[in-house]
């Protein structure tokens, strides 16, 4: 009898410089699954939490995707970029006058009274987001005109955590802070390192923030570091946003997978040398092929856990788990998509939806496990 495909979530702590497609490249190698997939990118640049399903837990996706997320980064006030982060080139360097007069009561007062609650954000023309069925950065690429309309998002939390002064060359983004010296080099640009934690609705753009923040300010601002601490329910050791259950921190910790780059260099059919970053999940030294595997499913969130991180849970019983494999209502009352689980077996059997006032019909039904 063939084995049954296991189905789960991995809590991936992205290492930077990789996609999250390279992260999700690595769990499908390592677990030899080929549905997998993962909710909500992370720029290259970015480290942090990638929560990426295997199986039929890939069917939760679409609902840990719309959770909220908290995020800290670190802005550096006094240069823009293209892409608003430390990837683009420079565009903006503000009078030094200007930035030295930044306060850090002026940066907090700004943050509170612009950036928080409900706001509208335009997100950068360096997106993954479709005009016309085109992504908008390869449209900015290629020098064409990029218009994004600004969309409603909400800042549940703007918190500034230190601000750092200091002076950079100002040739390229990402150039490490300086203290000033009496034998600085000329030419120095004064900047401010804000280093923030956001926790934000689902779509909302951390570089975004850093341009607006330095528009508003008005010495122009991007985004050097990010790194995501939570998903929805689902956080890394480190996530200091108190915004899930301490039981809920202490399973998804339980359940994270650290992982780092590796160069992998190799030659095209045309003969040309390639060295591109490739993401290596961190587990035992001593460990490959099955036994690997099976550590990795044994670290990984089981399919009940993950549906219950995902949405709400309703515990029904065996009886309505037999109807609701047959495409029949139950007599039970919802108000969103709900993960149905007969508790005593672990047994995730549907996502139901609201059919009436009293009755819940399956939208996603699973297979028996």
């Amino acid at each position: 009898m063939p084995q049954s495909t296991p189905s789960g979530l991995l809590i991936i702590d992205k290492p930077q410089g990789v996609t999250s497609f390279d992260a999700v490249a690595a769990v499908r190698g390592a677990l030899h699954i080929k549905k997998v997939g993962h909710a909500g990118t992370l720029d290259p640049m970015a480290t942090g939490a990638l929560v990426i399903a295997f199986g039929h837990a890939t069917r939760l996706l679409n609902a840990i995707v719309a959770h909220d997320k908290t995020y800290e980064a670190t802005i550096r006030l006094g240069l823009g970029t293209t892409t608003d982060d430390a990837e683009g080139e420079l565009v903006h360097a503000a009078a030094s006058t200007d930035v030295q007069g930044l306060t850090e009561s002026l940066i907090r007062e700004t943050i509170e009274s612009r950036f928080t609650g409900d706001i509208e954000q335009v997100p950068n023309t360096f997106s993954a987001i479709k005009i016309d069925g085109k992504r908008a950065y390869d449209l900015a690429r290629e020098g064409k005109d990029v218009e994004l309309k600004a969309r409603p998002v909400t800042i549940g939390e703007f918190t500034v955590l230190a601000v750092r002064r200091g002076f950079v060359p100002g040739k390229c983004a990402g150039e490490p802070l300086m203290q000033a010296e009496t034998n600085m080099p000329s030419g120095m640009v004064p900047v401010v390192d804000v280093d923030v934690r956001v926790s934000c609705s689902s779509g909302t753009y951390i570089r975004a923030l850093a341009r607006d923040l330095g528009a508003e300010l008005g010495v122009g601002g991007h985004l050097i570091r990010l790194r995501r601490t939570r998903v929805g329910r689902f956080a890394l050791p480190d996530d200091t946003s108190g915004l899930i259950s301490d039981s809920a921190m202490s399973e998804t910790h339980t359940h994270t997978i650290t992982a780092h780059t590796e160069s992998k260099t190799f030659t095209t059919r045309e003969g040309e040398t390639i060295t591109r970053s490739k993401c290596v999940l961190d587990t035992p030294a001593e460990l490959s092929g099955d036994d690997r595997r099976t550590w990795l499913l044994d670290h990984a969130l089981t399919m009940e856990q993950a549906a219950r991180g995902a949405m709400p849970a309703l515990d029904i019983t065996t009886e309505e788990a037999a109807e609701l494999r047959f495409g029949r209502r139950i007599e039970r009352t919802i108000s969103e998509p709900t993960a149905a689980i007969v508790p005593q077996t672990h047994d995730v059997v549907a996502i139901v939806e609201r059919a009436n006032a009293h009755q819940a019909k399956p939208a996603t039904v699973f297979p028996i496990a």
